[in-house]
């Protein structure tokens, strides 16, 4: 058994963001041409070694449906060329944009990327014409740092749910 929390953050204003400097060598590219199994792949190099598992079962169908959802956005960075990570933002009713993935892949941790790529994440909801609230989830299975990533750039922690899994 394993203990696990799940902490909820938010931002309701675009001027609590606590950008980080640009990185040498990043380019944070949007998916303008949705590709099901594009996104599957980022959410696998990604999140595989932080056992995210909610998506592994899904059909292709699934993939399909969530891709083309016209409220759904997928931002790639890249390092030097490779995809060293990605981010996908949702609108959401009432203005809310939910940042529904956020990650970088095992090799690009640890060299000043993150913080740049959530900066880019939190201004790019903000865009959006209506967004009154800005809200993402992590949890303690996640990278030690993620929440401090967080945190640091002016998200509130506004819930945590602790559970026990088997």
């Amino acid at each position: 058994m394993a203990d696990i929390t799940t902490y909820f953050l938010e931002m309701l204003s675009p001027s609590a963001i606590r950008s980080k400097a640009p990185v040498t060598g990043l380019d944070i590219l949007h998916c303008e041409i949705k590709i099901p199994e594009y996104n599957r792949f980022l959410y696998e190099l990604v999140g595989k070694h932080w056992k995210w598992r909610d998506r592994l079962s899904w059909s292709n169908q699934e993939w399909d449906l969530f891709v083309h959802d016209p409220s759904l956005e997928t931002w790639v960075a890249y390092f030097r060329g490779a995809p060293a990570g990605y981010y996908e933002l949702q609108q959401q009713e009432e203005g809310d944009v939910e940042i529904v993935s956020f990650g970088l892949a095992p090799l690009f941790i640890g060299k000043g990327i993150g913080g740049f790529f959530l900066s880019h994440a939190l201004q790019r909801a903000w865009s959006y014409a209506d967004t009154t609230r800005v809200w993402v989830h992590t949890c303690s299975e996640d990278h030690p740092n993620a929440l401090h990533n967080y945190l640091a750039r002016g998200l509130r922690l506004y819930k945590e749910i602790n559970q026990t899994t088997t």
